[in-house]
């Protein structure tokens, strides 16, 4: 069936896939007549959306009904459901619906269910966790590839490290270092890389290993640029949480007499086991009471993060205590 359903918190990909499926659908000169979006804030929405997406084509190409935010995944009132369960078996087939949502949907509903039954594409598009390393790096080189510019393995490294899991930053990263070496066969140096491309000073996960090694001084000077750079408090402390909860994952199962590089990347949710001798080095001088003391400091700066509190004096606070339990003080 011609319906798609996209959510995730990733939302230039997202936007990248609704391009695609407004270019595969739509003749450019048909547009206007068979192009409809309905923001979730409009009165019935949903209602005037599935009525729209009955109606056939106009003209060349097909139509294109997009609900943008909707909440049909999440919440369904009965008359929306009916409406549902009236509409998806006999959409015309030059009719496309499109659904976007940043939230998961839920699977337990019976719009979430129809949907799924119905739908060509149910897709998710997830951002990559910043302290995923080896899975930024494959985006950054699958990025690259998409648009045609060679890199080696040390500047796909750097480019991770600098954009981190922003998909919107990375292309227009890439799409310069494009720019810059049209013409040229050659794969991009460090060096070229480094002063084309924005952030390559500081990110989260430098601001985690400074931290990580007590080095108060370090991590406030970290944590200074990373906010004067515009970095959003909630994603510095969710990459933490997450960097603390693999290095404790990996020294838990050190110290139960693991050795088998698979099985601790597996228990950490490492997707490279060769990355794991680096982690083990890492947390060499950390003791597993250390990094779990770690965790509720950072789920309560988490917390007062979503309730509002001021960003940096608070991530200042957690930054400083964070060092003392690492530094053993």
């Amino acid at each position: 069936m011609p319906i798609y359903v996209y959510w995730g918190e990733d939302d230039f990909a997202i936007e990248k896939a609704v391009a695609l499926v407004r270019d595969r659908v739509l003749d450019p000169q048909w547009t206007s007549f068979n192009y409809t979006s309905f923001p979730s804030e409009q009165a019935d929405a949903a209602i005037q959306g599935l009525n729209q997406v009955m109606t056939p084509a106009f003209g060349a190409g097909g139509r294109l009904v997009w609900l943008i935010n909707n909440t049909l995944c999440q919440h369904c009132p009965d008359n929306v459901l009916a409406e549902l369960v009236r509409t998806l078996p006999l959409i015309p087939e030059n009719s496309f619906l499109l659904l976007t949502n940043r939230n998961k949907p839920d699977e337990r509903l019976k719009s979430t269910k129809l949907l799924k039954q119905f739908a060509t594409e149910f897709r998710e598009f997830p951002l990559i966790p910043p302290w995923k390393t080896e899975l930024l790096v494959q985006s950054v080189n699958q990025v690259a590839l998409a648009v045609g510019v060679k890199l080696t393995p040390k500047t796909a490294q750097l480019l991770a490290e600098s954009v981190g899991n922003d998909t919107r930053l990375l292309y227009n990263e890439i799409e310069k270092l494009r720019l810059y070496a049209e013409g040229s066969n050659k794969p991009l140096d460090v060096a070229t890389v480094t002063q084309l491309v924005r952030n390559t000073t500081q990110n989260s996960l430098q601001l985690a290993a400074a931290i990580r090694t007590g080095d108060t001084a370090k991590s406030l000077g970290t944590l200074a640029e990373l906010i004067n750079a515009s970095e959003p408090g909630l994603r510095i402390v969710l990459t933490l949480i997450g960097q603390f909860r693999t290095w404790l994952w990996v020294k838990i199962m050190i110290e139960s007499g693991e050795h088998n590089q698979q099985a601790i990347a597996s228990a950490a949710d490492v997707g490279n086991p060769k990355r794991i001798y680096f982690l083990q080095q890492e947390v060499k001088f950390l003791s597993v009471e250390q990094l779990i003391s770690c965790l509720p400091l950072l789920l309560e700066l988490e917390i007062s993060l979503k309730q509002g509190a001021s960003e940096m004096p608070v991530l200042q606070t957690k930054v400083i205590e964070l060092c003392q339990i690492c530094r053993g003080s």
